[in-house]
Order: structure tokens, then C-alpha cells, then sequence
């Protein structure tokens, strides 16, 4: 009756794996043999592993990843593409997160930028940092909706506070000024306190004009605030002849992989 009263009180207290694993302790005569304090160490153990592989989870649901299937020891190194892996393994271990800098991922369409900086989300994760994936055209769109629905600085709020932004079609089209007052308000809010990563198919060097260039005195603050301390991947051919989409190798739906 104690036994079974105990497990109610772990159910109640919503220690639901620690209660499970009582419940096999007291099911297997040989843990009768095994030290009290032994015991009670396994049933810590398992509730903790339990609640920090649950706490992952919801951190990878709530990133909303374009693609969930990704890892940075399965990126393909001969496929054709210039890598430099002791920099993604470097970037893997977070430390580019600890210093509050930012990552560009460029390259042509269907090189892996997207895989590239979902593997570099998924373990941003399991470091437990908070992390959201978003295509700026729908980031775009959803602070416009935002501007005229009263709940601006709510919406800009989900895109300020995570850890770890990545912004995916980095600047795919040009922007207009009301756009680039909304991503001016977002680099600020980040800057020095989380870090962003960059996908886009232009390099870092045409990005200016794409943002309005001398006509639009927000480009030269956005690239200030961006630029400095960056980390770069630029994701090249090193024989045409040998270059296969990444869409392809990765098996990704062509819709979903850029």
C-alpha cells in the first residue's frame, strides 16, 4: 500500500518517468539487493534524462524547422561543394552563439544552405538555446500584418527573443522601405544579445543594394550591424562536372531544400 501510495504522489507531482521506474524497481527482486541510495540515484536519473529530452523536443517543435531530418556529421564533403568543415565543426560546438555573432550561408539554389543552417539549428537545440527558422518573405509579411493589426511589437517580440534566428531567402527579392524599417528593428533588437544566421543565394557583397543601396540610408546601418564579427560560409563549386543538388543527395522534397 506505501508503494503504490508513493506512486501516486510522483504521478500527482507529474514525475511520471521517476514513477514508472519505481514501479519496475519494485517489480525486480534483485533490486532488493541494491543499495538505497544506488536506487535512488537510477530514479533521479531517469526523470532527469526524461525531462531534458522532453525539453528538447518542444525546443526542436517550437524552431519550426524547414526540415527536421538534418546533422552537421552528415554533411557531404564530396559532393563537388568547397567546404571548410573544421569551420562548421567549429560553429557546431555554439561558441559562434556564446559571443553573440552571426553566420552567412550563401550559395546557388539546391547547394544546402538550407540543410546547412537547419543542422546548425538542431544543435543549437540540444545545447537546450532557443532557436527559430523563418523565410524572410514570411517574416515580412507577418510584421506588416502585425503593423496594421495592433500587435507589432508582440509578433516582433517571436523573432527578437530566441537565442538563435535563422533567416532563410535572406534579401531573395528586394526590399522596400517599409521593409527595411522592419528588418533595421529586428538587427537592432539582436545585435550584441543573440546571434543570426544568414541564408541567401547573393553574396554578402550584393546585399547592400539589394537593400536599397545609397537611395535607402537604412542599407549601410543593417550591414553595420550585421556584418561585424561574422562568421562566412560561401558555399562554392570545385568541379562543375561533379556538382549534384543537394535536394538530390539529401533526398529532400525540391520545394522544402534550397
Amino acid at each position: 500500500m506505501t508503494n503504490y501510495s508513493t506512486y501516486e504522489k510522483l504521478i500527482y507531482m507529474r514525475l511520471t518517468a521517476m514513477a514508472n521506474a519505481f514501479q519496475l524497481q519494485m517489480a525486480d527482486p534483485k533490486m532488493k539487493d541494491v543499495p538505497f541510495e544506488d536506487r535512488f540515484g537510477m530514479l533521479v536519473d531517469v526523470e532527469y534524462t526524461s525531462r531534458k529530452n522532453n525539453r528538447l523536443k518542444r525546443l526542436i517543435k517550437k524552431a519550426e524547422f524547414e526540415q527536421t531530418d538534418v546533422s552537421i556529421a552528415d554533411i557531404d564533403y564530396t559532393s563537388g561543394r568547397k567546404l571548410n568543415k573544421a569551420l562548421i565543426n567549429r560553429l557546431a560546438s555554439g561558441e559562434y552563439i556564446a559571443e553573440y555573432r552571426n553566420i552567412f550561408i550563401t550559395g546557388a539554389t539546391g547547394s544546402g544552405k538550407t540543410y546547412m543552417a537547419c543542422a546548425f539549428g538542431m544543435e543549437a537545440c540540444k545545447q537546450y538555446n532557443t532557436v527559430k527558422y523563418v523565410r524572410l518573405p514570411d517574416l515580412l509579411l507577418d510584421l506588416e500584418a502585425a503593423k496594421h493589426d495592433g500587435n507589432y511589437q508582440k509578433v516582433m517580440n517571436k523573432y527578437t527573443k530566441p537565442t538563435l534566428l535563422i533567416l532563410d531567402e535572406w534579401l531573395l527579392s528586394p526590399l522596400t522601405q517599409s521593409e527595411s524599417k522592419h528588418v533595421f528593428e529586428l538587427i537592432h533588437k539582436r545585435r550584441k544579445r543573440s546571434s543570426t544566421i544568414f541564408c541567401s543565394q547573393f553574396r554578402e557583397e550584393g546585399w547592400y543594394e539589394r537593400l536599397g543601396g545609397s537611395d535607402n540610408p537604412l542599407a549601410d546601418a543593417i550591414m553595420d550591424r550585421i556584418t561585424y564579427d561574422s562568421y562566412k560560409i560561401d558555399i562554392e563549386s570545385v568541379d562543375p562536372t561533379r556538382d549534384e543538388s543537394m535536394r538530390k543527395r539529401y533526398g529532400l522534397d525540391p520545394a522544402k531544400a534550397r
